[in-house]
């Protein structure tokens, strides 16, 4: 009997230094420099946050390198200056830049590289394949484009490959034209991953598998970055995240390209909680259960309707003329 392929599942949250975690998720007492530390103890992926507002320094990677155990995977958020001031327009500086930062200094660790974009910002076919054609696919790829960094970066630049690994790449959009063929075939030509984001229906939904990895973004339940998750409803994102996992849709999975579904199976489905400080306690939800053996009843209770989100039934989610304006 052949066995089920699987891949490798990281849950964690979207950064770790919060003020109000302190007592809560963090211990008393425990010294703010050791709060990666015990972060990474509890869980085996954080997204890296900073980068999206201001470019990090290569001694600052390479200590969250070492702060966190062997097989941890870092998400570093990539910067804001390209995807939504310079709204990917004459972006090689910027992306050198961003390369050049210090990004190289996470090596193994270094997971996907996470692109969001502004709401008002609708899907330009040309501009966006661009972007996607110039973005590296490898440490080394990525090694030559920091060298073409600008001066603002000279003496404080690290462009030295460390490891011989891919990078890989994950795009959340949030203006509703992105649900569209031809965005999800284009991310699928690059193996590039579509975000799956939970935002409590502010934005759009699809659950179309484009990359060799799923990436999974829990802002909140019923209220956007402050409502948490129930023990129901982290059970329902449990179940699908399995059936990725193991190279199986959920049977109610919302997609814009539904031949999709004939992908092969995820090498790593990454999921993280982004909801506000104040929503600790799913955070001591992170040990989602290892096996497939039970994937299809785990499909037919992710079929089930569960107050706070997404359902394949759901009007917000199904791709419709006004939504491709």
């Amino acid at each position: 009997m052949a066995k089920t392929r699987t891949g490798r599942t990281c849950i964690g949250i979207s950064g770790w230094t919060y003020a109000g975690w302190r007592g809560v998720f963090y211990p008393e007492g425990l010294a703010r420099k050791r709060e990666l530390a015990y972060a990474g103890s509890r869980m085996n992926t954080i997204e890296i946050n900073g980068s999206f507002y201001s470019l990090q320094r290569p001694t600052s990677y390479r200590a969250w390198y070492e702060a966190v155990p062997d097989d941890f995977v870092f998400a570093v958020k990539g910067s804001r200056f390209i995807t939504h001031m310079k709204k990917l327009k004459d972006v090689d500086d910027a992306l050198a830049n961003f390369l050049a930062s210090g990004v190289l200094r996470l090596a193994d660790k270094l997971g996907p590289v996470l692109w969001q974009f502004p709401e008002r910002m609708k899907f330009d076919e040309g501009r966006f394949a661009d972007f996607l054609a110039r973005l590296p696919r490898t440490h080394a790829e990525a090694s030559i484009l920091a060298r073409g960094h600008d001066a603002r970066l000279d003496g404080r630049a690290w462009t030295e490959p460390e490891h011989e690994g891919p990078i890989r790449h994950a795009f959340e959009v949030r203006h509703p034209g992105f649900l569209s063929p031809a965005f999800v075939d284009l991310l699928a030509a690059h193996n590039a991953a579509f975000v799956f984001a939970d935002t409590a229906g502010k934005w759009p939904y699809a659950e179309d598998v484009t990359g060799d990895f799923v990436y999974v973004r829990l802002h909140g339940a019923e209220e956007l970055y402050a409502s948490g998750y129930s023990d129901e409803q982290l059970d329902w994102w449990a179940a699908r995240i399995r059936e990725w996992r193991c190279g199986c849709h959920p049977g109610d999975a919302a997609c814009v390209a539904p031949a999709l579904r004939m992908r092969p199976p995820a090498a790593t489905c990454l999921s993280t909680l982004t909801t506000t400080p104040r929503c600790t306690r799913p955070l001591t939800r992170c040990a989602w259960p290892s096996g497939c053996a039970d994937r299809r009843r785990d499909a037919e209770r992710g079929g089930r309707a569960v107050r706070g989100l997404p359902s394949a039934f759901d009007p917000r989610l199904r791709p419709s003329v006004r939504d491709g304006g």
